[in-house]
């Protein structure tokens, strides 16, 4: 009986529910990717069928993208930091993000493509670290990880809508992509005004004075921050653009109206796990999580590398939507709880900043090997990369287990 007793009070601070504000900031989030889903989606078809650019440029503006927000989410957390406001950048990032949907319609040329995605990202870049910050700060450690897990998981949720959308549009505008790409402005309001008037954002306890802050602690981090950044840029690395697994789909046999249905079904398998694999990462930790992720990164590569058939191909996004939901809640759950309170947005920014540079390597790489030695060489790269940082979890893993 008193065992019985013991048992329901050790499970009971698992039940803990998750934040509204978490659940709000996880709507903000859904509407924004379903809105950049049904650019995403087209985008790479846009590109290479409407202006003729090649896959290595494809891959440099990915990677090119994802840098431009790279110093904007360092900078950003350390504004929050010192401000100790979070949801005035969030506002200021979403916002930027949602002006920039305003431009790709009238998209005719490549420069103004890169405009809108450089706005874009700065945009996310901006909210991304407030945004993790916010949810670190209204989540105790108890429900972190399925605090986490759950806006990745409403996140995942908007890449499932958004490309459905975007399938729907092209169909019912005869292959007008442009066209589809005014629709995906309304999604993107709804999120400014879902963010405005319904996420609040707490009030600082223990309000830091004046002068408490310094840029010298936010560039020195602990150590395991550090090695949970150093972790996640070697995941980076493995896992390049999904811009590369659209294209893919056209050698697989799809159809280009038919594409977007790819991130459909890989955001279906990332929306699925990633809060429950949140919840169980409270319970058990995050490293064996961890290496199942970059098990089911290393399938998707080499299902994609050999993928000539549509189911094939499908496999392979089902595979690549687990890793998702594998690991990137559990990412941003490690870097929360490594992190002191005052640092929690310098923590987020220097996390985004290093990946973020990785992504740009590891987006300029996969094109260059597309362009040079076809479309398998990319993939086949990711996979050994994703095998290496597999072995290395386990066997620090296996490492901490004997001290």
């Amino acid at each position: 009986m008193t065992s019985s007793a013991s048992e329901r009070n050790n499970a009971a601070p698992k039940r803990l529910p998750v934040p509204v504000t978490v659940w709000m900031l996880g709507f903000v989030s859904l509407l924004m990717d379903v809105s950049s889903e049904m650019i995403n989606a087209l985008l790479p078809l846009y590109l290479a069928g409407g202006l003729g650019v090649s896959a290595l440029a494809i891959g440099f503006i990915e990677g090119l993208s994802v840098a431009v927000a790279t110093l904007s989410k360092f900078l950003s957390g350390v504004l929050a930091d010192i401000s100790r406001r979070a949801k005035p950048l969030a506002v200021l990032g979403y916002g930027l993000g949602a002006l920039s949907r305003l431009i790709f319609p009238w998209a005719m040329s490549l420069d103004v493509i890169v405009l809108a995605k450089a706005m874009d990202r700065v945009g996310k870049g901006i909210r991304g670290t407030p945004r993790d910050a916010l949810v670190a700060a209204v989540s105790p450690p108890e429900t972190r990880g399925a605090s986490f897990g759950l806006r990745k998981s409403l996140d995942a949720l908007g890449g499932f809508i958004g490309p459905l959308v975007a399938v729907g549009a092209i169909i019912a505008f005869a292959g007008d992509i442009q066209s589809v790409f005014w629709i995906a402005v309304l999604p993107a309001a709804l999120c400014m005004i879902v963010l405005l008037f319904l996420v609040k954002e707490p009030r600082q306890t223990h309000p830091m004075k004046r002068g408490d802050f310094r840029l010298a602690d936010a560039l020195r981090l602990n150590r395991a921050v550090w090695g949970a950044i150093g972790l996640a840029s070697v995941i980076m690395l493995a896992r390049f653009s999904e811009a590369f697994v659209l294209l893919k789909a056209l050698e697989a046999g799809f159809m280009p109206a038919w594409v977007p249905l790819s991130l459909v079904v890989m955001h279906a398998a990332y929306s699925l796990t990633a809060f429950p694999v949140g919840r169980l990462s409270d319970r058990l930790g995050t490293s064996g999580l961890l290496v199942w992720s970059l098990g089911f990164l290393v399938a998707a590569h080499l299902t994609l590398a050999l993928a000539t058939m549509a189911w094939v191909y499908v496999l392979g996004t089902v595979f690549w939507g687990m890793h998702m939901g594998f690991s990137q809640g559990l990412l941003g759950a490690m870097i929360a709880a490594a992190t002191p309170d005052h640092l929690k947005g310098s923590a987020f920014g220097s996390f985004n900043l290093v990946t973020g540079l990785v992504v740009l390597l590891g987006n300029t790489l996969a094109g260059w090997l597309w362009h040079s030695t076809g479309s398998a060489t990319p993939f086949l790269v990711g996979a050994g990369i994703s095998a290496v940082a597999m072995l290395l979890i386990a066997m620090q893993t296996s490492r901490r287990a004997r001290l």
